[in-house]
């Protein structure tokens, strides 16, 4: 789903299948593991983008559900400049969230897309340095890495 290609046909039942999801994802609980689930039925869907960037920056949200965002924006980083950059941001405010040492790694770990957005590049080189949780760290330096090889391949942009 995430291709530039679609027909309008494709495009419209993946913007159903997304509302469609998403409406059941927030009728949820919130420790729901169906959420979890969800997200991973949106994985690749391109008109899920939005909805993602706002689930992994939402210190409320179900962690796992958080988690499985920051791995599909991982995969699937927007095309959008404005969308990248905010699930940029998103990302970063999941790594600031001292409650959640698991989401704060999977958010380290899925920055590397991000890094052409000065701030994220300063703030994972800092938590790949000077970060108090060593997985944290690790996951900061594992993205730090995987943004070179983004870049030296040229699929580190939009």
């Amino acid at each position: 789903m995430n291709d530039t290609n679609l027909t309008t046909t494709e495009v419209s039942a993946a913007a159903e299948t997304a509302d469609r999801l998403i409406a059941e994802f927030r009728a949820l609980p919130a420790g729901s593991d169906r959420k979890r689930e969800i997200i991973t039925e949106l994985d690749a869907n391109t008109e899920a983008l939005p909805f993602l960037v706002s689930v992994v920056a939402d210190p409320r949200e179900y962690d796992l559900a958080r988690v499985e965002s920051a791995t599909v924006l991982r995969l699937w980083p927007p095309a959008d400049p404005g969308l990248r950059h905010e699930a940029g941001r998103a990302l970063l405010t999941a790594l600031r969230d001292p409650e959640e040492d698991l989401v704060r790694q999977y958010a380290a770990m899925s920055l590397a897309p991000y890094t052409d957005d000065p701030v994220v590049a300063t703030v994972l080189d800092t938590t790949a340095r000077a970060d108090e949780d060593p997985l944290v760290r690790d996951s900061a330096r594992f993205s730090i890495e995987e943004a070179h090889r983004l870049q030296e391949t040229g699929a580190g942009g939009p």
